[in-house]
């Protein structure tokens, strides 16, 4: 994926998010792009949501094991599935609930990734906040890692603050609204500004 013309955009935008393009280097967001349906990115993202990466990845793993086929199970597996397997995987109580309730709602007709492709950022957003454990910086993920959205800013993220504070020089974490009216300058190219702020907590 190229994202060139993106880059110079912010660059031109911004200075000092232009320094820490030059500092981070070549964009690797497309490295870091999900596959899947709908089932398999929300699951994922609800079974990672408050926790390490690495405490995720390991739950994750052993809530894929539940299963004979050792791949996703489908929303009737996870629906049949006791509560108390998906406890001894690791599995908090309300992300059961979660799973479930998403489960649900994909059986009653929840659209596919094809489906949301058509639609605007704000109707996925709508579309999808009904599922239980699931809000806006949720779905941002999905727009950013599974649909390729280029002008996503998730204001609610603490890495997006955080690498905000640290770049911009804040004594303390920006608040939504200042991260929203700092973000207008990155348009169209917000996604690829979020991922740079995100390396940004990486320079020594």
């Amino acid at each position: 994926m190229d994202y060139s013309s993106a880059i110079t955009t912010l660059q031109q935008a911004d200075p000092i998010l232009s320094g820490v393009i030059q500092q981070v280097g070549e964009c690797q967001l497309a490295q870091a792009q999900q596959t899947g349906d709908v089932l398999a990115c929300i699951c994922r993202s609800i079974i990672y949501q408050q926790l390490s990466g690495k405490a995720a990845a390991a739950i994750y793993q052993r809530f894929i094991g539940l299963y004979s086929s050792k791949a996703l199970p489908s929303a009737q597996e996870i629906l049949d599935t006791p509560d108390e397997l998906l406890r001894s995987a690791g599995i908090s109580r309300p992300k059961i609930l979660y799973l479930k309730d998403l489960a649900q709602k994909v059986l009653a007709g929840l659209p596919e990734i094809e489906e949301l492709d058509q639609m605007d950022d704000e109707g996925i957003i709508q579309t999808l906040t009904p599922i239980k454990g699931v809000g806006r910086w949720t779905v941002e993920m999905l727009l950013i890692f599974r649909l390729h959205r280029w002008d996503v800013l998730p204001i609610d993220d603490l890495g997006v603050r955080a690498g905000i504070r640290r770049v911009y020089g804040l004594p303390d974490l920006p608040d939504k609204q200042t991260v929203r009216s700092l973000g207008e300058q990155w348009r169209p190219y917000r996604t690829i500004a979020t991922w740079y702020l995100w390396r940004s907590l990486e320079l020594g």
